[in-house]
């Protein structure tokens, strides 16, 4: 099984084409700092259980590179194109049954989540969203590319949000005693 070997809380913006992901370990004041940042790509001309394989090998060396101590991912509830909120939730499903047979924590977030976790408001633009990662980063320019910046701010949102359902779980369960 594998074993943390870090504070770093991964985040996951799951697709096909490009995966993003930021590997960030928490620092004082909401601030992180950034292990590794970027994207995992699967060739379009590739058929769909290749370009999955990949995503998978690139994406269990990553875990392996960064060692979690959880992995969070954006959930998709709602997609327009049907073709790319399959690839979407393909590539999200990988990253769940991935974490949980590596017994990492993983959990999901919404964007609405994200984006009120980080830039205050689940309506924020995507621009808001850039710079409050930037800020929170430490990062002399906005974070690129997007769908790293994404995956950044993910990561920062489950760094936000656990610390507080920890605390509200421990609340609950000495309640019932």
């Amino acid at each position: 099984m594998f074993a943390p070997t870090s504070s770093v809380v991964l985040g996951i913006d799951p697709g096909l084409t490009r995966c993003g992901f930021a590997a960030l370990l928490p620092s004082a004041g909401g601030k992180a700092d950034v292990v590794s940042m970027g994207v995992l790509t699967s060739p379009k001309d590739d058929q769909l259980p290749q370009r999955l394989a990949m995503i998978q090998v690139d994406l269990e060396a990553l875990i392996n590179d960064v060692g979690p101590i959880a992995i969070a991912v954006e959930q998709v509830f709602f997609q327009n194109n049907v073709r790319t909120a399959m690839s979407v939730g393909q590539v999200s499903g990988l990253v769940l049954a991935m974490a949980y047979r590596l017994g990492i924590e993983v959990v999901q977030y919404t964007p609405s989540q994200v984006k009120l976790a980080i830039a205050g408001s689940g309506t924020a633009s995507k621009l808001q969203v850039q710079k409050m990662v930037q800020r929170r980063l430490g990062l002399r320019a906005l974070p690129k590319p997007a769908d790293a910046a994404d995956a950044a701010a993910i990561a920062l949102c489950h760094m936000a949000v656990s610390p507080l359902a920890n605390s509200v779980q421990r609340a609950q369960a000495g309640a019932r005693q």
